[in-house]
């Protein structure tokens, strides 16, 4: 079991979740049904931090098939039932390839295995995943009450690294939803204690959503500080999605500063959207897309605006990405009137 138990510490402990000791463990478990269900878990959670997310998809499924029935319930020695976190890392990765009709199916299988559990840390787990999952396709009357509810009962257990995570993406909800000061009190708060518990991975995922809602805020210098570091940490640590993400957020700042640098701002949103293409991740490209036409606009470049605009709004349709619309839709029209 050496390998499992060192693989368990990276997925919980470690700044990074390296390829080969999953797969390490994973041929180290052949041919006992159990390990090798966790070592695949393990393998998805490894690609999952690089934003591998269809090979990650492909570990976890295996995993959740092993983790089915009688085996519902057992926690095998984890932090976390395996038949819950299984369930929710399909959920997200599935929620990070535009893949929500999917995702929302294994996300909800995965929380009725943790209420039936009864178990607290991996109620929080699987709330929070298909919370997470919601606020990508812009879903704040379900992403908000999950969300809550797993900060709350993370709040009254012994697992602050989930607390920071969960306040990360419940921050991001409460911008999203016009509740700025909200999201940075909580982030700002989230971001403190990370620091404290010397998270790299936690300090990351709150500098990106405080990012947002300081630029939102109209707090750009503040923003972009936050964008930089976040983009540090993510080449650092070869978290590919999360560069993606912070690429995005530098594209956003870039094209709100006066007077506008129209070379950096594209720059910034070609490189995020080259990124999130490679990788699949279909909502953040609409998001790209959607910047892409915002600066298109500013410039009076109609023909760019039309192409960009039309394309997010295609994918947007495609994905039920149904919050961002009416704002795209009455730019475009503008544009073409």
């Amino acid at each position: 079991m050496n390998v499992l138990i060192a693989c368990d510490r990276f997925l919980h402990v470690s700044r990074t979740f390296p390829i080969t000791a999953a797969q390490r463990a994973l041929a180290t478990a052949s041919g006992e049904v159990g390990r090798q269900a966790l070592a695949n878990a393990y393998l998805g959670r490894a690609y999952v931090s690089q934003g591998d997310y269809r090979r990650a998809i492909d570990c976890y499924g295996q995993a959740a098939a092993v983790f089915d029935g009688a085996r519902h319930h057992e926690r095998f020695g984890q932090i976390l039932v395996p038949a819950v976190s299984s369930r929710a890392w399909l959920a997200q990765c599935h929620a990070e390839l535009g893949l929500f009709a999917e995702g929302i199916s294994l996300g909800q299988e995965g929380l009725r295995i943790a209420e039936a559990s009864n178990h607290a840390i991996s109620l929080v787990f699987a709330g929070w995943k298909i919370g997470l999952l919601a606020l990508r396709q812009g879903d704040l009357p379900r992403a908000l009450p999950l969300l809550e509810r797993a900060m709350s009962i993370c709040q009254n257990t012994d697992f602050p690294s989930f607390f920071t995570q969960v306040c990360a993406d419940l921050g991001a909800a409460y911008t999203l939803g016009g509740r700025g000061a909200d999201a940075v009190l909580l982030l700002t708060q989230a971001l403190e204690q990370s620091a404290t518990m010397e998270s790299v991975h936690g300090q990351a995922l709150c500098s990106l959503s405080l990012g947002e809602a300081q630029m939102l805020s109209g707090h750009l210098e503040e923003a972009h500080a936050l964008a930089e570091r976040a983009l540090a940490v993510a080449r650092e640590h070869q978290r590919r999605g999360n560069e993606a993400y912070a690429l995005r957020l530098l594209g956003d700042i870039a094209v709100r500063r006066e007077p506008l640098d129209v070379e950096q701002a594209e720059t910034y949103y070609q490189q995020a959207l080259a990124l999130a293409n490679e990788l699949g991740m279909r909502p953040l490209m609409t998001h790209c897309h959607r910047g892409l036409g915002t600066l298109y606009t500013a410039t009076g470049q109609r023909e760019q605006t039309r192409t960009a605009l039309t394309t997010a709004i295609e994918m947007s349709r495609a994905m039920d990405m149904t919050f961002w619309l009416p704002q795209t839709e009455a730019t475009l029209a503008q544009v073409e009137g």
